[in-house]
């Protein structure tokens, strides 16, 4: 009996041992799984237990013109957060905040019941719900600092700048583009709790603090942005069009000096807006030129020497090409003219000519040269590369119709950077919107240099095309584009638009292509006018244009007048230069065009002449109309920003005020405006007086 009782005992005893055996060995493999295949989760967890990472978020960086002038500029702004962990009352908590915030109760309580350690309840509030939110002291809940972009002048160059996201992200324009270099590093304040969701005295307290973002100087110059930006309203106004563009470029460098759409936009409230106002219509919107590609077309003639400027063609008003008749503009033709006044007369029938005449091979090339068919590479999204037949497949009469600005699209910014390669000596160079990229210590992080792509023709070539398009301005269709005292080159264009079914009647794109001055230009620009209403020939709307904003810019950059001969005698007999009238009583500015042979046709009931229509400058014939617009209704609604009135002349500040919808107060006896009250970029009402210091 004694001996089974001990071998029953041995045999539990065993057993016991070889069951804590087993447990051993499971407790060490699960010690080990835990150690070796879970021991990341189980830190991360424990680090989450105790400490609360709150995001800081970095700065973005300032977007400036190339003058050093605020374009995109970040503020403060408080963001409302939650510690989950430590809410005391999730219900009362969420009802208390969903009052201020505007927010569904239901779901903010859904959201602060979830197991997690950081959640944003409300970002980038304004300061009185954010001092409301603060006063309620509600544990768990706390607010932080972020940045929130602000654009100072609302809508100006909304399409060159873009817009950014709730996390402060580049989503359009150089916001986008730059948004690596403009973003920053966000950093975090880093505090340590224990089981209770106290904070510990003396633990883990850390600022990582966040690195900003670097600061981009543009290629823009603010003032010839807000000059064009005008001009683009006023046309806007004037011809009911469906849009309209205008881009400024130096031709030596590609720096782009402006671009401006309208429709438009305030990137302030982008998403208040239909998001087809966000498409820059510049560079993502392909059309057929018209006539202002003759330019190209001039171009490519003489470089390959297959006409000469004073060869002679008659036109008898069409030409017949595969089977197609194709019209002249002037019924009846030109008849006998040189190549020279082929260009100035925007003669279809003469450009047919010498594009058959050039041959498919020759004009590929120099649509290689110019770059058409293929993006530009400007630093700005959404950039589209134009349409142009496959050599494959171009026909005569597809040769025929290119060559007079048909049956091929290019964007406005390819036909400006074309007519720049011209403008340049025959260099094409890549268009560029941004100078520098720079640090917080002002240091060049970045810098942009002149990107000369080709050769697209000889200096000598290039000189004869500007002298011609010199002559278009003076003696041919661009007459309206005339700016007193200076050699100003281009040409216009008027095409019809095509829809699925052909030629849209009634449906034209005004346009008008040049540079100032001729001999030495500084500045290309083209204007481009969809679907004016009334009037649609380029030289009728699209040149005036040119001239107003030309006017101003050659003054702003300080290019001096010159005394210039007229090439054609009979010129100044037969047309006469518009006098400017702006800013003159109505009775004061008939008689002045009175005395220049003109009328005047007065709209509005007005007093005093706000704009005119030829501007200044223009050349029209003996015994015209010139379109006078009074103050009283020409402006709406709505504040005007205060144009640079700085270094002009009386008359000239005069002049730029009124243009805007302003009156001046002169101070003073000087020859030039040196300062003004209010000053410039602030906004004022239509009518208001501008204090005006001369010296």
């Amino acid at each position: 009996m004694a001996s089974s009782a001990h071998v029953t005992i041995r045999k539990r005893v065993t057993c016991l041992f070889l069951l804590i055996a087993v447990i051993m060995v499971a407790l060490g493999c699960r010690l080990m799984y835990l150690q070796f295949y879970k021991s990341n989760w189980l830190t991360e967890s424990a680090i989450d237990q105790r400490v609360r990472d709150i995001p800081v978020e970095a700065k973005r960086g300032t977007i400036y013109d190339r003058n050093g002038k605020e374009l995109g500029v970040s503020v403060s702004t408080e963001s409302i957060y939650a510690i989950p962990a430590e809410i005391v009352d999730v219900e009362e908590t969420a009802a208390k905040l969903a009052a201020i915030l505007a927010l569904d109760r239901q779901k903010l309580t859904d959201k602060l019941k979830k197991r997690q350690a950081f959640t944003w309840v409300k970002r980038k509030v304004d300061n009185d719900i954010a001092k409301s939110v603060n006063l309620l002291n509600l544990p768990g809940i706390g607010l932080t600092q972020e940045n929130q972009r602000y654009y100072p002048n609302d809508s100006l160059a909304a399409h060159i700048l873009g817009f950014t996201g709730i996390d402060s992200q580049g989503l359009d324009g150089v916001e986008l583009t730059f948004d690596s270099y403009l973003k920053g590093r966000s950093g975090s304040i880093v505090v340590e709790y224990d089981a209770r969701g106290q904070e510990i005295p003396h633990a883990t307290h850390q600022f990582v603090k966040p690195i900003n973002g670097y600061n981009i100087y543009l290629t823009i110059d603010l003032v010839i942005q807000q000059i064009i930006e005008r001009e683009l309203e006023k046309v806007m106004q004037d011809t009911k069009a469906k849009a309209a563009t205008i881009i400024a470029i130096e031709p030596n460098t590609g720096e782009i000096l402006a671009l401006a759409n309208r429709p438009t936009y305030n990137p302030n409230q982008f998403a208040d807006y239909d998001p087809k106002l966000w498409r820059n219509i510049a560079i993502s919107n392909a059309y057929e030129p018209g006539s202002t590609f003759k330019i190209l077309t001039t171009t490519a003639v003489l470089g390959e020497k297959i006409v000469s400027a004073n060869e002679r063609f008659f036109d008898t008003g069409s030409v017949e090409v595969q089977g197609r008749t194709i019209h002249c503009w002037k019924a009846g033709g030109h008849g006998s003219q040189s190549f020279k006044e082929v260009v100035e007369n925007s003669c279809n029938v003469g450009f047919v000519n010498v594009g058959l005449r050039l041959g498919a091979d020759s004009f590929y090339k120099y649509f290689t040269a110019f770059g058409l068919g293929k993006p530009t590479n400007i630093d700005l999204p959404g950039e589209a590369k134009g349409i142009v037949i496959p050599k494959s497949q171009v026909k005569p009469i597809n040769i025929a119709t290119m060559s007079m600005g048909q049956s091929i699209a290019v964007t406005p910014l390819q036909l400006l950077n074309a007519v720049a390669a011209v403008a340049n000596g025959g260099q094409r160079l890549r268009p560029q919107i941004v100078r520098e990229v720079r640090d917080k210590n002002d240091e060049v992080i970045r810098g942009f240099t002149p990107d000369i792509l080709n050769q697209v023709v000889d200096k000598q070539t290039a000189q004869e095309v500007k002298e011609i398009l010199e002559s278009v301005v003076e003696n041919g269709t661009g007459k309206n584009a005339y700016v007193e005292g200076y050699r100003i080159a281009g040409k216009t264009g008027t095409a019809q638009k095509v829809g699925e079914g052909g030629y849209m009647p009634g449906k034209y794109v005004a346009s008008f292509a040049g540079f100032a001055p001729a001999d030495n230009p500084q500045i290309v620009m083209v204007v481009i006018i969809d679907e004016p209403v009334g009037l649609y020939y380029g030289g009728q709307i699209a040149a005036p244009v040119f001239n107003g904003i030309m006017k101003d810019v050659l003054q702003y950059l300080k290019i001096a007048p010159k005394v210039i001969e007229s090439h054609s005698p009979d010129d100044k007999e037969t047309h006469i230069m518009v006098p400017s009238v702006i800013n003159l009583l109505v009775t004061e500015a008939a008689q002045e065009l009175k005395k220049a042979g003109l009328n005047a046709r007065i709209e509005e009931s007005g007093e005093r002449v706000a704009d005119q229509i030829p501007k200044p400058g223009s050349r029209i014939p003996k015994d015209s109309s010139v379109l006078l617009y009074t103050m009283t209704p020409r402006y709406g609604l709505g504040e005007i920003t205060v144009p640079d009135c700085s270094g002009q002349s009386l008359r000239e500040v005069a002049d730029m005020l009124a243009e805007v919808g302003l009156s001046i107060k002169p101070v003073g006896v000087g020859v030039k405006a040196t300062k003004q009250q209010p000053a410039a970029g602030s906004k004022a009402p239509p009518g208001s007086e501008i204090t005006v210091f001369f010296e």
